[in-house]
């Protein structure tokens, strides 16, 4: 054995020891009916290897490789509340996420490891990061088998969730999902794209399982991969991605907003200047249908209205054949009791207007007279002044895009005393628009 791989041999009995050490130290109950001891796990995958200073390449790569699946696992508690990974102390997360990194900058500087993974070459990635594309290729099949193990079989008759789990704990599923969130999100923008065929299959795989604890840490890494690949690296998994999107709208409602975050980041991706694409309108459709079923639930409608808008902005005009969907929900919603739905419903009805000039429609009249009574409603709000703003926003929009229309609408609320302050504003408006058109026809 070289004396570089001996060095590193020694660093990484040190760190393991350190790090075993501290679990040693650190209290555990396994929850009660948990048929897993995570503790005992994570002593086993840092205990693993020979101290021998004779450990071969081969023996000294499967001691690295276990030791960087308990360090992705104790460093993802951080994030979790799940009873499998919440008795972790933050201390002891936060040394396994600097264990490893000090560990792969040994690696690099023993020069162990290749030189070019899936097109990627490793020497552009960080000392730091360095170790976690090196693992990838051998963690993340393992890590795909272990969600596998515990997913329904559609072969199977009877109650199929219990079937599954009774060939392998879902504990285990949720510990193989915690660290394979870990590791994709680890890696970032340019590097992360050239490892799609590893990651894409295994995030594929975490989205069709059944719990939603293991859906949920799948949609994260989602969601970070929307964020940091080219449009040209989701392509080819286009159409597979977005059907698993859809498939998970109807998701609990704990993890909901990753369901409508990971869903608009990716149908925006993938299908970026494609407005007529089966997939925005597919995904409209099972959102809009969900939300109508469930219009009085707080976080739904929230997380919808928080991440709507790519999605939105891309479908553009398009929009029109929504709106018989949409304007109802907006209208109910405008006069929710929380200012921040009221403020995001605002924000995406500005949006839409923006988007769609709104047309030949018949929601014109009833939309100036909700923003009406929102106005009036406002001044018992906190948010008062920011909602207001928002609305003479939107009026002024309206009036700009409808004119006469609008005038009709408007005619009935000039006396109304509570909204001089609107009057004032919309008629400043109006004169700005005659003179700008007076200008237009000298010219």
């Amino acid at each position: 054995m070289s004396n570089s791989l001996t060095r590193l041999h020694d660093h990484l009995l040190k760190l393991r020891g350190l790090l075993l050490e501290d679990l040693s130290r650190t209290h555990y109950t396994p929850s009660e009916g948990s048929a897993i001891s995570v503790k005992s796990l994570l002593q086993s995958l840092l205990s693993n290897g020979n101290p021998n200073p004779n450990v071969s390449e081969k023996q000294l790569q499967y001691s690295i490789k276990d030791f960087g699946l308990a360090c992705a696992l104790l460093a993802s508690s951080r994030s979790s509340t799940h009873e499998l990974l919440s008795w972790i102390p933050e201390g002891l997360s936060v040394s396994a996420k600097s264990a490893f990194s000090d560990l792969s900058r040994a690696y690099c500087a023993s020069g162990l490891g290749t030189e070019e993974l899936s097109g990627l070459e490793c020497g552009l990635v960080s000392e730091e990061k360095r170790l976690v594309v090196e693992l990838m290729p051998e963690v993340l099949p393992l890590l795909k088998d272990r969600v596998k193990e515990s997913s329904i079989d559609k072969s199977v008759d009877g109650d199929e969730v219990c079937a599954a789990t009774a060939r392998v704990p879902v504990g285990y599923a949720i510990l193989a999902a915690y660290q394979f969130r870990w590791f994709v999100t680890q890696v970032e923008y340019p590097h992360l794209g050239k490892l799609c065929t590893l990651v894409i299959p295994c995030g594929l795989t975490a989205l069709d399982h059944w719990s939603p604890e293991i859906k949920g840490q799948g949609m994260i890494s989602f969601i970070h991969l929307g964020k940091n690949v080219n449009t040209a690296e989701l392509v080819m998994y286009g159409d597979v991605i977005l059907d698993a999107c859809c498939q998970n709208i109807a998701s609990s409602d704990e993890i909901w907003p990753y369901v409508v975050e990971m869903s608009v980041l990716l149908v925006s991706c993938i299908q970026r200047g494609n407005p007529r694409s089966q997939w925005f309108e597919r995904m409209l459709n099972e959102m809009l249908g969900h939300l109508e079923r469930q219009p009085r639930n707080k976080d739904r409608r929230i997380a919808w209205l928080k991440y709507i808008e790519p999605l939105l902005c891309e479908v553009g005009v398009f929009l029109l054949a929504h709106f018989r969907r949409m304007f109802p929900l907006f209208f109910q919603w405008m006069h929710a009791d929380d200012d921040q739905t009221v403020l995001l419903v605002l924000k995406q009805i500005r949006t839409v207007i923006k988007l769609t000039w709104i047309r030949n429609t018949p929601y014109v009249e009833r939309l100036v007279n909700e923003l009406v009574v929102l106005y009036k409603e406002a001044a018992l709000r906190i948010a008062c002044e920011e909602i207001r703003t928002t609305i003479l926003e939107i009026l002024l929009l309206i009036q700009r895009c409808k004119g006469p229309q609008f005038e009709a609408c408007w005619d009935k609320y000039k006396d109304d005393l509570n909204l001089v302050t609107l009057n004032s504003s919309l008629s400043r408006n109006m004169l700005t628009n005659v003179c700008l058109q007076l200008e237009e026809t000298r010219c």
